[in-house]
């Protein structure tokens, strides 16, 4: 017996999985007429029951009341008619929508990799923009702008492979991903999006305000130097954060006023080299912060007037050389030189 298998469903499919016509056409034309029949015989019934002693129900009545009650179905299967035709032009619009937004992102990737950093700058911006417009792949849009922040990068400018502007371009990238950071409720947020700045290299740079609640945020291996990096008031709550292996060097690292909740941030085997790091009014509160085999090296580590409530922080395998603990607040003071 021959069966027809409807085609499985594919991912980003926008037409509407139909019946073959070739199916169809035969089927509904055999339905109609059962219909058709099934109807005369029930108004044929129907009159006789209504007309018993009386003379015989005319033919023309019984054709009328089976034409009447056809129209009617013929008049629902054209609203079926109708619905598919919609369907189908609903599919239409989907793929051209998709086929521009995959136009948006293949030029936005081509400005992100142009050579001036004016064009740059507008890749950066069209590919928020775009990010913002199509949910279902804001994720990829996101991976691209982390990934251009892990690019090979010099800041300084008699290094070979310098580019002028670089900075400001990176910079600006920053502040794209802090801006969709600051409200987890907004229908553009990024909060609970996965962020890979793996081995990127901050010079400069403001996170303060940003929610980095759920998803996976990954600074391992980063670099934190030059002018000032900032997450005063970030909150991050949920989700883990990852600082392993990151090298905090000259200028100041914030995380003034921040708020460390029902997360797990890792500080692992980061390196505290110069500069300042600073968790002034911080509160940690029902999570972890491990700050285990971490080195500090000539470097001041502020926790003054930090909070500590609920929450676990780690120091185990803490090296410090020369380091200058200032105002550790609820926290035991360390000692110089432990291991």
């Amino acid at each position: 017996m021959f069966l027809y298998k409807r085609r499985p469903k594919q991912l980003g499919r926008h037409t509407p999985n139909l019946w073959p016509v070739w199916l169809v056409a035969p089927l509904a034309l055999i339905l109609v007429g059962a219909v058709a029949y099934g109807l005369y015989q029930g108004a044929d019934a129907l009159l006789r029951a209504e007309n018993t002693g009386r003379k015989p129900v005319p033919v023309q009545d019984v054709i009328k009341t089976t034409v009447t009650v056809l129209t009617l179905v013929g008049a629902v299967l054209a609203g079926m008619y109708a619905y598919r035709k919609q369907l189908l032009d609903e599919g239409a619009s989907h793929r051209a929508d998709a086929a521009q937004l995959a136009e948006r992102y293949t030029t936005a990737a081509e400005q992100l990799g142009h050579d001036q950093a004016a064009v740059r700058l507008a890749g950066a911006h069209a590919m928020a923009r775009l990010a913002d417009d199509w949910p279902e792949q804001r994720q990829v849009c996101i991976d691209v702008l982390c990934a251009y922040l892990r690019m090979h990068y010099e800041p300084d400018s008699s290094t070979a492979g310098f580019k002028t502007g670089e900075r400001e371009v990176r910079l600006t990238i920053t502040r794209i991903i802090r801006d969709h950071l600051q409200d987890p409720t907004a229908a553009t947020t990024w909060c609970g999006c996965d962020l890979d700045f793996t081995g990127a290299v901050f010079d400069g740079g403001d996170f303060r305000d940003s929610r980095f609640s759920g998803g996976r945020v990954n600074f391992s291996g980063a670099t934190f130097s030059g002018s000032g990096v900032h997450f005063i008031r970030s909150t991050f709550s949920g989700g883990m954060v990852f600082f392993t292996g990151a090298t905090f060097s000259g200028g100041m690292v914030s995380f003034a006023r921040s708020t460390f909740s029902g997360s797990e941030v890792y500080f692992t085997r980061a390196t505290f080299s110069g500069g300042m790091v600073s968790f002034t009014g911080a509160t940690f509160s029902g999570g972890m912060v491990s700050f285990a085999e971490s080195a500090f090296s000539g470097s001041e580590i502020l926790f003054r007037d930090s909070t500590l409530s609920g929450s676990e922080v780690r120091f185990l395998g803490l090296r410090v050389d020369g380091a200058a603990f200032i105002d550790w607040g609820p926290f035991p003071a360390i000692p110089d030189n432990q291991h």
